[in-house]
């Protein structure tokens, strides 16, 4: 990885999701901007506050695909990530901060 990159892996099927109640909600549904979640696979030299193993959050739509060895990973630069949840070393309480 170069610079300021992040390769992350999306978690879940990003075409379709589903409510608290269990009901599917096809990627045809009509809905606002919506951010999407991925876990950090690789990172670059000039990336400051990402570390691998962490889940960021950005907007799907400032992406760029890449396959490698058979799955699909998206490259963002660290400048596109809303938030970093990563779990904290003391063993208490959540295990995340946003």
């Amino acid at each position: 990885m170069l610079n300021d990159r992040l390769l992350v892996s999306v978690d879940g099927d990003p075409a379709e999701r589903r409510s608290s109640a269990g009901i599917v909600i096809p990627a045809t549904a009509a809905v606002g901007k919506r951010l999407a979640w991925a876990s950090v696979v690789a990172v670059g030299q000039h990336v400051r506050q990402v570390e691998l193993g962490d889940r960021v959050l950005f907007d799907p739509e400032d992406r760029a695909e890449v396959e490698l060895a058979g799955s699909t990973y998206l490259l963002l630069r660290e400048k596109d990530v809303h938030a970093v949840a990563a779990p904290r070393g003391t063993g208490e309480g959540t295990g995340l901060y946003l």
